[in-house]
């Protein structure tokens, strides 16, 4: 999946479930900073973070990354 592909689906999702980013990076332990590069596409996310952000929306890890 292209980078800003998921950066579009991880914002969508969050927004979706009705989470700032504030309370998603604090879900995930991570900073505002880190989620805010991976939501504008500046920042990779590797399987672990994509796993965490899954986990935190409720949703499948599948769903996020491949529509």
């Amino acid at each position: 999946m292209e980078k800003n592909q998921l950066a579009q689906r991880i914002r969508a999702f969050r927004k979706l479930k009705g989470f700032t980013q504030s309370e998603l990076a604090e879900m995930m332990g991570v900073s505002i900073a880190v989620l805010g590069s991976i939501e504008r596409g500046t920042r990779n996310a590797d399987a672990k973070i994509i796993q965490n952000i899954s986990d935190a929306l409720g949703i499948d890890k599948d769903e996020l990354a491949n529509g």
